[in-house]
C-alpha cells in the first residue's frame, strides 16, 4: 500500500506538471535571449544569458551532488536518503519553475522561461531539501513529496514579497534559502515530534564508519568546488560577482579552522570528524549569503567566518539538546546550527553593511547591490530598516507554513 501510494502520487503530480507546462510554459524569444520585456518582472533576469547558463550548471551541480551526498552520511539511512534527494529535486524544480513563473516571468498568459529560471528554481528546491533535513528518518517520501509541493509555493511568495516588493538585498539567499528553509523545517519537525521513536543523539549518529565518512568527504569537496558559484548566481554582471566569490571562499576557510580550535575543546577527539568540517563549510558559506556582494572586505569574511564557525559547533553541542528537549523539535541533520543561525547572522551583517551603503564607499556597485538607494528613491535609513524587517517577516512565513505543512 505504501509503494503504491507514492507510485500514485508521482504519476499524479507529474501528470499535473506536464498539463500546466503545456498550457503555461514556453521559452524565451531566441532573437534576443539576453533581453527581458519591461511587461516582466525582471529583477532577478541576468543581461548575459551565455553567463547565466555557465552559472546554471554550476548551481545546478551543487544542489545534486553536495545536498544529495550530505544527507547520505546518516548510518540509518545512508544512499537511500540521496535517493530521496533526487525525487524531491526531480519534483520541486518543475513546480518552482511554473510558481515561479507567474511571479516573476508570466507575460501574455504564459510562463517563458530560460536559464534563469532554471536558476531561480534551483535555489528555491535548496530551500526544500535543507528542511527535508531537519525531518529525515520521521516523514516517508509521499510526506516529503507534500512537503516539497507546500514549501516550493510559500518560499517562493516570501522571495517575492522581499526581493521585488521590499527590495531587500539578499542576492545570496541566506533569507530567502537558509533561514526559511531551516525554519520551515525546524517547524514540521515540532508537528511531527514522536518522543517514543526518535532518542538518538548527534554524537551517536556522527560514529558511522568509513563509507558514510566518504559521502561526507565528497558532499564537502563539492561544496567547496561549487557554492561560491552558488552565492553568486544572481550577481547582476559577471564582472559584479568577484566579491560573493572572494567573500565566501574567506568565509568557508576561516569557519573550517574555527572548527579545528573549538572541535577539541567540546568532544574527545584530538581532530574533528568529516562530518563537522562538512557543518563548518555549510556554516561559513551560509553565512555570506546576504553580504557576500555588499563591503564585507576580506578580513571582515575572515572574521564573520570564524565566528560563525564557533558558533555551530556550540549550537550542536548546547543548544541542539534544548530544541529536543524543551521545544520538542527533533532535527535530524542540525539545519538549525548549519543553515538558521548562519543565515540569521548573514542577515544581521548583512543590515549592518547596508549602513555603508553610499556612492563613496560602493562607487558603480551602488546602482547593482542598491538600485533603490542609487536611483535616489529610498535613503539608506529606509533600506537599513527593509533589511532588518525582512528577517521577522522570513520567520513567520517559515514558522507558519511549516506549522500548515506538518
Amino acid at each position: 500500500a505504501s509503494r503504491l501510494r507514492l507510485s500514485g502520487l508521482c504519476f499524479f503530480l507529474q501528470v499535473l506538471n506536464i498539463l500546466l507546462f503545456a498550457v503555461f510554459v514556453r521559452y524565451s524569444p531566441e532573437s534576443s535571449p539576453g533581453q527581458c520585456p519591461p511587461q516582466l518582472n525582471c529583477s532577478q533576469r541576468n543581461q548575459d544569458s551565455g553567463f547565466q547558463q555557465s552559472r546554471f550548471q554550476d548551481v545546478h551541480i551543487q544542489v545534486l551532488l553536495s545536498f544529495g551526498l550530505l544527507v547520505a552520511f546518516l548510518s540509518r539511512y545512508g544512499p537511500g536518503s540521496a535517493v530521496i534527494s533526487i525525487l524531491i529535486i526531480a519534483f520541486a524544480i518543475q513546480w518552482a519553475v511554473l510558481i515561479q513563473g507567474f511571479f516573476y516571468f508570466f507575460l501574455n498568459g504564459k510562463i517563458y522561461v530560460g536559464a534563469q529560471s532554471m536558476v531561480s528554481a534551483d535555489f528555491c528546491t535548496t530551500a526544500v531539501l535543507i528542511s527535508t533535513g531537519a525531518v529525515l528518518g520521521r516523514a516517508n517520501p509521499v510526506q516529503m513529496l507534500l512537503l516539497a509541493l507546500l514549501e516550493v509555493t510559500l518560499c517562493t511568495l516570501n522571495e517575492y514579497i522581499l526581493l521585488s516588493l521590499m527590495g531587500v538585498s539578499d542576492s545570496g539567499h541566506s533569507l530567502t534559502v537558509h533561514t526559511f528553509g531551516a525554519y520551515f523545517g525546524l517547524m514540521v519537525s515540532r508537528v511531527l515530534y514522536q518522543p517514543h521513536k526518535d532518542k538518538r543523539k548527534r554524537e551517536k549518529r556522527q560514529d558511522m564508519g568509513h563509507q558514510t565518512d566518504v559521502f561526507a568527504v565528497v558532499g564537502t569537496i563539492y561544496l567547496w568546488i561549487f557554492w561560491p558559484s552558488f552565492t553568486s548566481a544572481t550577481t547582476v554582471h559577471d564582472n559584479a560577482n568577484n566579491w560573493a566569490v572572494l567573500n565566501t571562499y574567506f568565509s568557508l576557510v576561516a569557519s573550517t579552522v574555527a572548527t579545528f580550535i573549538l572541535s577539541p575543546v567540546l568532544y574527545e577527539e584530538s581532530t574533528p570528524r568529516m562530518v563537522q568540517i562538512q557543518d563548518a563549510t555549510l556554516a561559513g558559506m551560509a553565512v555570506m549569503g546576504m553580504a557576500g556582494e555588499m563591503l564585507v572586505t576580506p578580513f571582515g569574511a575572515l572574521i564573520a567566518g570564524f565566528l560563525v564557525g564557533l558558533i555551530s559547533p556550540l549550537g550542536f553541542r548546547f543548544f541542539t539538546p534544548v530544541l529536543h528537549s524543551r521545544l520538542k523539535i527533533q532535527d535530524t541533520c542540525g539545519v538549525h546550527n548549519i543553515h538558521g543561525l548562519p543565515g540569521i547572522l548573514g542577515a544581521l551583517l548583512g543590515t549592518l553593511l547596508t549602513l555603508m551603503a553610499t556612492a563613496d564607499t560602493y562607487g558603480d556597485r551602488l546602482e547593482l547591490v542598491f538600485p533603490l538607494v542609487a536611483q535616489g528613491s529610498r535613503t539608506v535609513t529606509d533600506q537599513v530598516l527593509i533589511q532588518l524587517g525582512a528577517l521577522p517577516l522570513t520567520l513567520l512565513l517559515a514558522t507558519l507554513g511549516g506549522w500548515l505543512t506538518g
